[in-house]
């Protein structure tokens, strides 16, 4: 029987075939037979792919400088590491997210790589790692327990940019929305029952601003990422190391990535400690908490259009019904919902994946990885989405606001430092036993003058506090 096409490689449990054009090699081929979980590859996360190359990029120049890695070797490196960051060779990265060996597969894969394409670029074919060494010259000083940590947490600060724009960008939508809302006088509801009058503006605002507490907050909390453990090697003791290592490491990372990492006081803590990523996955929660509860208000506040509240519009995306016509649905909201229910489950299991850390590692990082990424990722779409194909495109149904204040029960309240609780407890009790108007009720007992109800049912008075002398 003729044996399958591909370069025999091996490793400490033997030999295999790895398919001649594949950049990867036998751990990596291994880890794809042992794990195939989630179906969610390296390569779906680009940024955590390049994270991985900039790491190996680093490490290499460190231990260039320290005179352990010769001119050759280090040149191909960083040359390989290039081509990845530029985009290229993504494919290759092949191992599930979800993966035991706490990212030995990960890293094993990079340093395969990598090794595969220096190879390529000096001159020599895939495999020949006499020459160029996944593990002796890629993985020098290196140990998967800072490397990939350390690519992690570079990962999720090259997504957060992208998050944080398009949290800003929804949020200028609804401030849009509320100056071209500012004069549509509707009422405020608490306990879904009437409450007092307001404006459309007024309530598109509080979305906006509640989005935009959050961008700070999530910038914030991207510097505890900032704080590294690369140095530290297998348990945060720097075995194998040069005394000089990890500080020209994180300083060569700063500079190829771009952002200004420090060295974390306490190598050993941080190679076990998942705290940042449990604070950040926290964030991206309240985030969707927040988008959830905004996306239920907008579907309550387009609801109908003849039996519902119906005072907004929400633009038409689809078709709502195979059996109704003319039915449309709000399809968007409804989308961002499940969106945020996926990313409170997420939270979740980061939770549990950081407390299930034991002694000096955790050895559940891949699943905080895989969720934190996730999460930022969808995050970001729903966001775009809802922006895009939903804010943008509401209107506001004038009259109907109008109709539904004048007929409210609520309006009440406003009368209450004119005619009393009592006073304005019964009109309110009359006014929805008999179904007339509060304003008529008090008309009719001359409980206020014509001109104070004018002046109290203004636009601007019913909507800020004003100034009122004693009686």
């Amino acid at each position: 029987m003729m044996q399958s096409a591909g370069r025999l490689e091996k490793d400490l449990l033997g030999e295999a075939r790895v398919p001649l054009e594949a950049y990867y090699g036998i751990q990596t081929q291994r880890a794809c037979s042992n794990f195939d979980l989630s179906g969610v590859h390296l390569h779906h996360f680009p940024e955590l792919v390049n994270a991985l190359a900039m790491v190996k990029s680093a490490c290499a120049k460190a231990n260039h400088r320290l005179g352990l890695l010769d001119d050759q070797r280090c040149i191909a490196i960083e040359k390989a590491a290039a081509l990845i960051i530029r985009g290229e060779h993504h494919e290759q990265f092949v191992v599930d997210m979800i993966q035991g060996g706490a990212g030995t597969s990960t890293n094993m894969n990079a340093n395969e790589v990598i090794a595969n394409i220096g190879l390529e670029v000096l001159g020599y074919d895939k495999g020949e790692y006499r020459h160029l060494h996944p593990n002796n010259d890629v993985n020098m000083s290196q140990s998967t327990n800072d490397a990939y940590p350390t690519a992690v947490r570079l990962s999720i600060l090259l997504k957060h940019g992208d998050l944080v724009r398009s949290l800003a960008s929804l949020r200028d939508a609804f401030a849009a929305k509320a100056d071209e809302f500012s004069d549509i006088i509707k009422m405020g509801r608490t306990q879904l029952q009437d409450a007092v009058p307001m404006t459309l503006g007024q309530e598109f605002q509080s979305f906006a601003t509640t989005l935009g507490e959050d961008i700070e907050r999530i910038a914030g909390l991207s510097e505890l990422l900032k704080e590294i453990n690369l140095g530290g090697t297998a348990i945060g003791t720097g075995i194998n190391t040069d005394p000089e290592y990890a500080r020209l490491a994180v300083g060569y990372l700063s500079e190829v990535s771009g952002f200004e990492f420090k060295r974390a006081s306490d190598l050993v803590e941080a190679s076990s400690d998942m705290g940042a990523f449990v604070l950040f996955s926290s964030m991206l929660k309240r985030l969707a908490v927040k988008l959830s509860k905004i996306s239920n208000d907008l579907r309550m506040l387009s609801m109908g259009p003849r039996c519902g509240l119906n005072e907004i519009n929400l633009p038409a995306q689809q078709p709502g019904s195979s059996i109704m016509p003319g039915k449309i649905n709000p399809v968007i909201p409804e989308a961002v919902n499940q969106v945020a229910y996926q990313v409170v489950g997420n939270d979740l299991a980061v939770t549990m994946a950081a407390e299930a850390g034991q002694l000096q590692l955790n050895a559940m990082e891949p699943l905080i990885a895989y969720n934190v990424l996730e999460s930022i990722r969808m995050l970001k779409q729903s966001m775009d989405m809802l922006k895009n194909r939903c804010v943008r495109g509401i209107t506001a149904n004038r009259d109907r606001c109008q109709e539904l204040v004048d007929s409210s029960i609520g309006i009440v309240t406003a009368v209450v430092p004119y005619i009393g609780y009592e006073n304005a407890s019964r009109i309110a009790k009359e006014a929805l036993s008999s179904g007339r108007g509060v304003l008529d009720l008090i008309r009719d007992e001359q409980l206020m003058s014509e001109a104070q109800l004018e002046a109290l049912l203004s636009p601007t008075n019913m909507i800020a506090p004003q100034k009122r002398r004693a009686s």
